[in-house]
């Protein structure tokens, strides 16, 4: 059965004013210039599944209409990617049951420390209710879908990108072993994080990003986790072959 992932957000506020910010991506009426922070939903044989709850994750939910979540994978601990969790409850009210958590050891660490409340032993009322699941280097299966993680470099710490069927996503990255890259060989689709046109100490840029792709050689690529920096979506597909494009918030996918 074909995998369907959303992206929930494409962007990040790295390089951005918080307040009263003019530059173009900001002031764009283009739908596909306002991104929300990085995430994908994965739905398949009737399940659904969210990779990362950053910031917006309760926005994003609400957009595209999810009733029913059945597991949150997470990549790494960083703010952006963890921040939204909280926001699960809604599920735990739905749903009667705790959210399934998939982590690294090191990822739920942070999550303890960043959501001590949660795992608190004096329980408040309403708080999230989650199970922690602990993933490593090896495929696991959750209710009957299988994700293949893969451990990518951002900067000095490791990441899980992940593969699901024939489409693999990759969000914070600037280094892939041969290793790993040869468990994304042969997917269909490539996700990958082109952040700006500048060098960067922990993301792929635009052009690295690039030469990755024509390596790994996928049908389609796609662009995510884009700062304001590298510009507006028409200006990033007019740089790129027909077969790697920019992603954009709401934009989904099939195979």
């Amino acid at each position: 059965m074909a995998v369907k992932l959303t992206f929930l957000g494409t962007g990040t506020s790295q390089g951005v004013p918080l307040i009263g910010c003019e530059c173009r991506v900001c002031q764009s009426t283009d739908s596909k210039d306002k991104r929300l922070r990085t995430s994908v939903l994965i739905e398949h044989n009737g399940n659904t599944f969210v990779i990362d709850t950053g910031p917006d994750f309760r926005q994003q939910m609400l957009r595209e209409n999810v009733k029913n979540l059945n597991a949150v994978v997470f990549t790494h601990e960083h703010k952006d990617h963890i921040a939204g969790l909280d926001d699960v409850r809604a599920f735990n009210f739905l749903q009667k049951k705790p959210m399934d958590v998939y982590a690294t050891e090191r990822v739920q660490n942070a999550i303890k420390r960043e959501f001590a409340y949660i795992f608190s032993d004096d329980k408040y009322p309403g708080i999230p209710k989650i199970d922690l699941h602990t993933i490593a280097d090896e495929p696991f299966t959750i209710d009957g879908t299988t994700f293949i993680p893969i451990t990518v470099m951002h900067h000095k710490l490791p990441v899980k990108a992940f593969r699901v069927g024939k489409i693999t996503y990759i969000t914070d990255a600037n280094f892939i072993t041969e290793e790993e890259k040869g468990k994304i060989k042969g997917s269909e689709i490539i996700i990958v994080n082109a952040l700006r046109k500048e060098e960067h100490i922990s993301h792929y840029t635009f052009n690295e990003a690039i030469d990755l792709m024509f390596e790994l050689k996928p049908k389609l690529a796609y662009f995510t986790h884009i700062s304001h920096q590298l510009g507006l979506h028409k200006e990033i597909l007019n740089e790129l072959p027909d077969w790697i494009q920019p992603a954009y918030d709401g934009l989904c996918l099939e195979v």
